[in-house]
């Protein structure tokens, strides 16, 4: 079964799934505020760079945390239906099997139903092992765009103040300096917001 062999938690998920926004940029709604005077001289502004974590990020990020548990919940829900069913099914084409074997069914076509029967409660459970899984795959896929679009939104009215060139994900660096590292002061203001919306 695909999704009871699938034990990665969502936060890896999700970690992974935003390592893919390796770069965020937040300059179109900038406005320059350079003056008449800095364009006269040709003065350059440097380019100012700052990195998240974005996995130690989604460990400390209550919304991302929040959603984890209602995952690992609905998880668990999951294959419980899923296991007992396909025990109970197990039970039956063992019984079955026992059954043949010491001429327990009267006719032959009594024995053909009840093979008849079994394939269809197979099937069953196939298609429910195959239903539960892409519900997972789908509330996944909601979880991740859904912190996705939360951090995005967050970042793009934090740099409204800060006004940094670029924000990188730590994930697409091969070396960066601690001092450009804003992941605490990022998730603490998501987690304040997040706070706010749920008071």
């Amino acid at each position: 079964m695909l999704f009871m062999k699938n034990s990665t938690i969502v936060n890896i998920v999700l970690a992974l799934a935003v390592a893919g926004l390796y770069i965020i940029y937040f300059t179109g709604n900038k406005k320059d505020k350079s003056t008449e005077a800095d364009m006269a001289k040709g003065a350059d502004k440097p380019l100012t760079i700052a990195y998240v974590k974005m996995d130690s990020m989604l460990f400390t990020y209550e919304l991302a945390k929040k959603l984890n548990t209602e995952f690992a919940s609905k998880r668990e829900d999951f294959k419980k239906e899923y296991t007992e069913k396909r025990i109970k099914f197990e039970r039956d084409a063992a019984s079955f099997q026992e059954k043949v074997q010491r001429g327990g069914f009267l006719t032959e076509d009594r024995a053909r139903q009840e093979q008849e029967r079994l394939g269809a409660v197979q099937q069953e459970v196939q298609k429910l092992d195959y239903d539960l899984t892409q519900k997972l795959t789908e509330m996944q896929e909601q979880i991740k765009q859904q912190i996705v679009d939360s951090i995005s939104s967050f970042l793009k009215s934090y740099n409204e103040t800060k006004r940094y060139d670029v924000i990188l994900n730590s994930a697409s660096m091969l070396e960066g300096s601690p001092h450009y590292n804003i992941t605490k002061e990022v998730t603490q203001g998501l987690n304040d917001r997040y706070k706010s919306f749920t008071k």
